[in-house]
């Protein structure tokens, strides 16, 4: 096992100093609100693709207030094609509770913001360490990798067992001076240097000490998740056409794109007419558009979507909560599901 964990430290915050980040926008003038809002969008998405969706959310929803009173479906649109919507949802439910139990203030111990939605130890710790200049340790993806890399850990890191593990080594080497600092230098370090694949360990200011470089086993650590099968599922999407307008209607709150506006759906072929007839439309002419596949974290999802052009304008009023004709010559800021907001620039060009 490496030794000299204040020489680890010494040379990660000496790295730091000259290569690290710190220009970032949720590094500027530094929040917890603002470096809790990064840290949620950064979940399972790179700092390139962030930055341009956190810039705007943070001119729309600025403090913790204007995000609690918002407008869900107003959210959502910012969000749209970040992906893993229930993290908008959890940052809005927890900036409710802000409001409603703490005053607005953000609470800064670590177990408080624990029980927030969607927040957890790591994204708790990383809140409190470089925003309120706690002694908090934490073990985002990048941390894991270069932990696991340092101390040759065996195992899926996210395996809980092996995630314990972890946890006591990020524990120990979070020092007590320039953790913020040190919080910081670890996540570039992951996502610079100690990347997933081609790390760069001849620049790593710790690599002596890296049992898995001088093992030679760089790459093979930290271990993959254990492959599984992942499944496929299939959906026809209907479109309801008339001129220019499409109908969709909001999901439900929970499950499957949740809270966002999408187009209709059945499983079969034969499903179409009757469920045409349901929505209120009884001549249509069916046109299937080129099927394309949306994958998500655990199934792939097979989608070919028909549209239903309507051959007599559609009578009776749909504007209600829940159902609405999108014009796409006059966008609405509401949020779309991915496929929806693909699909509409597939229609606006072909039609």
């Amino acid at each position: 096992m490496p030794r000299h964990n204040k020489s680890f430290n010494e040379k990660i915050l000496a790295w730091f100093d000259l290569n690290g980040r710190k220009n970032l926008p949720w590094q500027l003038d530094k929040t917890p609100y603002k470096v809790w809002v990064s840290e949620i969008m950064l979940q399972q998405t790179q700092v390139k693709t962030v930055i341009p969706y956190y810039q705007a959310f943070m001119l729309r929803f600025p403090d913790v207030l204007s995000l609690a009173n918002a407008p869900q479906d107003e959210v959502l649109h910012h969000w749209t094609g970040l992906g893993y919507y229930a993290r908008a949802r959890n940052l809005q439910k927890a900036a409710q509770i802000i409001r409603d139990e703490y005053q607005g203030q953000f609470p800064e111990q670590l177990e408080l913001l624990i029980a927030l939605p969607g927040i957890g130890r790591s994204t708790a710790g990383a809140i409190l360490s470089l925003a309120c200049g706690q002694h908090q340790s934490i073990l985002d993806g990048n941390v894991k990798r270069v932990l696991a890399r340092y101390y040759a850990v065996e195992g899926w890191p996210s395996n809980k067992k092996v995630e314990i593990d972890l946890w006591q080594y990020a524990d120990k080497l979070t020092p007590k001076d320039r953790t913020a600092d040190y919080t910081q230098a670890m996540m570039d370090m992951g996502a610079t240097l100690c990347t997933r694949s081609k790390p760069q360990c001849e620049i790593c200011p710790v690599h002596n000490d890296c049992l898995a470089f001088v093992q030679g086993r760089q790459t093979e650590l930290p271990h993959k998740k254990p492959k599984k099968t992942i499944p496929v599922r299939s959906t026809i999407m209907l479109i309801p056409m008339w001129q220019k307008q499409l109908l969709i209607y909001k999901r439900p709150p929970a499950g499957l794109w949740g809270g966002l506006w999408g187009f209709h759906e059945v499983e079969h072929a034969e499903q179409i007419v009757g469920r045409a007839t349901t929505l209120g439309f009884d001549d249509i002419q069916q046109q299937p558009l080129n099927p394309f596949r949306h994958t998500f974290s655990h199934f792939h999802l097979d989608i070919q979507p028909v549209l239903l052009h309507l051959k007599q304008q559609p009578i009776g009023q749909v504007m209600e909560d829940t159902q609405m004709w999108y014009d796409l010559a006059e966008p609405q800021n509401i949020g779309l599901a991915a496929p929806t907001k693909k699909l509409f620039s597939t229609i606006n060009t072909s039609f």
